[in-house]
């Protein structure tokens, strides 16, 4: 076997897994249907200040906090990297992230691409996974078909899309959540992390 003391095919190094990608890309249904499957993980909390959606739950989906909470959140350090996006604030608690790591338990944090380029700095042994779709014009159709926000809003957010396709470089795999094809992109990031985990050189993971 191996000399990394950190080896142990029976009890792996937990992974901080970064799923990331463009609006469109379909982040939160698969982690839906990760969670509907029961995969065992710890699914990160993302903490944010824009408002609500429909069908959202409050610790479930997002902290759902105001603005001046987030203010406090940052002033105290209590987050592992936080961004503006399209015009509210995101940000992952750290202590969450961290107490799941020491259980254990490989750890899934759903952000956005610039957000998985910090996480990358802070520990560079993460999993970046980056979800697109199998067109541009499928993942414009998709954000279009959400109807949540106004012509400015959705234009802001096509634009950022497309940018954020041009940094697939920066990550180490790549899945395509096709259209009608979910279970398909959430058996492939359940194989790359069932492989991750076989790894003779195990990723170690320090925050």
């Amino acid at each position: 076997m191996t000399s990394d003391p950190d080896f142990n095919l029976f009890h792996p190094q937990p992974l901080l897994i970064v799923l990331s990608g463009p609006s469109g890309a379909g982040k939160d249904t698969v982690l839906q249907r990760m969670k509907e499957r029961n995969m065992p993980f710890h699914f990160v909390i993302t903490a944010t200040t824009r408002p609500k959606r429909e069908n959202e739950v409050h610790g479930k989906d997002y902290f759902f906090v105001s603005k001046d909470e987030f203010a406090r959140m940052i002033e105290a350090d209590e987050l592992l990297e936080y961004a503006i996006v399209y015009n509210d604030y995101k940000g992952i608690p750290k202590q969450q992230v961290r107490e799941a790591l020491a259980s254990g338990q490989d750890v899934v944090m759903r952000i956005d691409v610039q957000g998985a380029a910090t996480i990358r700095k802070l520990a560079p042994e993460a999993l970046l996974i980056f979800l697109t779709t199998t067109s541009e014009e499928e993942m414009v159709s998709r954000l279009k078909a959400r109807k949540s926000e106004n012509s400015a809003g959705l234009a802001l957010r096509i634009a950022t899309a497309r940018q954020e396709l041009k940094r697939i470089d920066e990550f180490d795999y790549v899945i395509v959540n096709s259209d009608f094809r979910l279970d398909e992109a959430v058996d492939t990031l359940a194989a790359i992390i069932q492989a991750e985990h076989h790894r003779v050189k195990p990723r170690k993971v320090s925050l």
